[in-house]
């Protein structure tokens, strides 16, 4: 556990000010991700080092198609998110439980330059913050980031978007590459499936590529919920206008997981439609994932 850098006080409360919810927590109480607690007025990380996955993994299934292709990267995870994805396909590492609280308890503390020899020891030119949500475990991120830049090392970041702008701009510096998933074009299915809003992921996308920062892009295609032609057809104009026709594109086959059981996988045919869509929209580089 360690005192948290991203957060206002505000009376007995604290407003956590790591991603876009803000979450304002009353005394003894935690934020939505589960794992930022005030306590005695102080905001704190509980998963600072907590590693609970890592492994080396080919950069090109992050997925970076055009950062260090062909090599490898050291990739970590500590435990929590803010989204609450129905789909989560990691949600053991992902959405605390009781049980999962209790393993991140145990879990030892492992020192940003463990991270950075690691990386070395394993010849990985890059290191990754993934499987779950890298601005939840922020000062940890960063404190390894930061390390990493003066070894040498590459830093990527796998995330949902959703970072506020003050978290953007403290890891910015140190970032060299992030594949963000854009899930749906629409703010009511961003609501109903993940908890958060569309709003913030596209502003941080403008103000990643804004930043020069390498980025690509993942969109997971469910049946039902973003596979028509006109919401398809409405990311890949985004994507076009504001991000650049060289921005990659990926797109998923959706299979059942987590509370998200009863709809069909994505059928092969409608990973082929989205990718003719996107090209026809002008992008040059889209890619079809899973199938």
């Amino acid at each position: 556990m360690r005192a948290a850098k991203f957060y206002k006080k505000s009376g007995a409360n604290v407003k956590c000010q790591l991603c876009r919810h803000f979450c304002l927590i009353a005394p003894a109480k935690f934020g939505l991700c589960g794992m930022r607690k005030n306590i005695d007025g102080r905001l704190y990380s509980l998963n600072y080092g907590k590693i609970i996955a890592s492994q080396i993994d080919p950069i090109e299934k992050k997925p970076l198609y055009h950062f260090l292709p062909g090599s490898f990267a050291y990739s970590l995870a500590c435990p929590g998110c803010n989204f609450k994805c129905l789909n989560c396909q990691n949600s053991d590492l992902s959405q605390i439980t009781p049980a999962l609280q209790k393993a991140v308890d145990s879990l030892p503390e492992t020192r940003p330059e463990e991270i950075v020899e690691a990386a070395w020891e394993n010849n990985c030119p890059s290191i990754a913050y993934t499987y779950t949500e890298p601005t939840i475990f922020a000062e940890f991120a960063l404190d390894c980031m930061e390390l990493a830049r003066d070894s040498n090392l590459k830093n990527i970041w796998v995330s949902n978007g959703y970072l506020s702008p003050g978290c953007l701009e403290a890891i910015s510096p140190y970032l060299d590459a992030i594949n963000i998933d854009l899930k749906f074009f629409s703010d009511k299915n961003y609501q109903k499936i993940c908890g958060a809003r569309l709003k913030p992921v596209l502003d941080n996308l403008v103000a990643f590529k804004t930043a020069k920062i390498h980025l690509e892009i993942t969109t997971l295609i469910i049946p039902s919920l973003n596979d028509s032609d006109e919401e398809l057809t409405a990311l890949a104009e985004f994507i076009y206008q504001k991000l650049g026709d060289d921005t990659p594109w990926h797109l998923g086959a959706f299979h059942p997981a987590y509370k998200l059981k009863n709809l069909p996988a994505t059928p092969t045919e409608t990973i082929k439609r989205a990718q003719a869509i996107g090209k026809n929209i002008g992008l040059k580089y889209v890619y079809p994932g899973n199938v």
